[in-house]
Parts: C-alpha cells; sequence; structure tokens
C-alpha cells in the first residue's frame, strides 16, 4: 500500500433500508429525536429521507428498500455515540417512558451499551459510550 492515502474525516451518513418510509420517518423522529433534513422523491414517490439529530451531529439517511430491511433485521449495524453512562442511562430512561422494547445497558471492557432496541424493520440501533480507561471510570 502507498503513502499516499487520502485524508477521512469520519463518516458523512449511514444509509439504512427500511420498508415504509412514513413509519420509519415517524420512528427516528419519535424514539430518537430524528429531524427530516431531506426528502428524496423519485417520479413523484417518497423514496428517501435525510435525517439528522437536533445538535446536527448525527447524519442518517433512509431508503424504501424492503428486501434489504428485511435482510437486516436483527443485525446491528449503527452504534451511536453517547457521552457518557449517565448519557445511556438518561436514554433508557427516555426509551421506557416511551414504551419502546429494549435489552438495557450492559458494560464490556470498553464501554457500555444500550442493546436491544429495534426500528420498525428489526434492525438494531445500539446506543453506546466508552470508558476513559485512564481514569479507569466510565466517562
Amino acid at each position: 500500500m502507498g503513502t499516499d492515502v487520502g485524508q477521512l474525516r469520519g463518516f458523512h451518513h449511514v444509509k439504512l433500508p427500511v420498508a415504509d418510509i412514513a413509519r420509519s420517518r415517524a420512528w427516528y423522529q419519535r424514539v430518537l429525536g430524528f429531524e427530516v433534513a431531506l426528502e428524496f422523491v423519485e417520479d413523484g414517490v417518497l423514496m428517501g429521507l435525510a435525517l439528522r439529530d437536533p445538535t446536527g451531529t448525527v447524519e442518517l439517511a433512509i431508503r424504501a428498500d424492503a428486501t434489504r430491511a428485511a435482510a437486516l433485521a436483527g443485525f446491528d449495524p449503527i452504534a451511536l455515540g453517547v457521552p457518557d453512562r449517565a448519557g445511556l442511562q438518561t436514554w433508557e430512561q427516555r426509551l421506557d417512558d416511551l414504551g419502546e422494547p429494549h435489552g438495557g445497558v450492559v458494560t464490556g471492557r470498553s464501554g457500555s451499551v444500550l442493546v436491544g432496541l429495534h426500528d420498525p424493520d428489526g434492525i438494531e440501533i445500539r446506543l453506546y459510550a466508552e470508558h476513559n480507561h485512564e481514569a479507569g471510570n466510565p466517562r
């Protein structure tokens, strides 16, 4: 490999397939607080959305594709970063208040993660807080 690899700045966005744009829009807005940034209309049909969190930090696109959405059901392609374990507990309480099923917070070697949160197509969305190894405590 050459040494002249271009620089990257992280992800621009992640795109997920969904079976029903309207149903997924409502879920991502209600559960995760995402706002619609762009609508993608093709031949007069809404085929996708660009979503972002209220701070503009996270950008997620959803695209109508029921076959691919079904294939991802049960898989966890996304772990959204949360500042610290207290933030995970805030999310856990929010999900409980919304009546949204999840698997709770589990802690591993490098962080804590809220597992078992599934979008309407069964795709798992995880919320993750890294541990601060230098201090020996979660951030």
